[in-house]
């Protein structure tokens, strides 16, 4: 199971999002019983987060957080990439791509960590 998790003011599609994740996790050595919260947060949120769990003063644009814990039957709940949907904007404009293909990247890294 895929949680897209998201203010309304952000422009996202969650189906091209659980589409994504999806074609990850049958990439990776991940079972089909597990979950993933994905996360959309504002530039505030995320720099709470990143000093709070990085003691670092700059916002990053994706966080992983780590569970690996049950939460229902046969199923079990990997963690949660939370992303910062303005930086997301940011980049797509630094790096001239689409905000989708910024959103894939950084939720491909926040899986990849979550894997480590």
């Amino acid at each position: 199971m895929i949680n897209i998790v998201s203010s309304s003011r952000y422009k996202i599609n969650r189906q091209k999002i659980k589409a994504f994740v999806q074609s990850v996790f049958e990439k990776e050595p991940i079972n089909s019983d597990h979950s993933l919260n994905v996360v959309f947060v504002g530039k505030n949120k995320m720099k709470v987060f990143t000093k709070k769990y990085k003691n670092e003063k700059e916002t990053l644009p994706v966080l992983s957080f780590k569970y690996n814990e049950d939460v229902g039957e046969n199923e079990v709940l990997l963690g949660e990439v939370v992303i910062c949907y303005p930086l997301v904007i940011l980049l797509a404009a630094e790096r001239n791509k689409r905000v989708d293909e910024i959103i894939n990247e950084l939720v491909k890294h926040g899986i990849a960590n979550l894997l480590k």
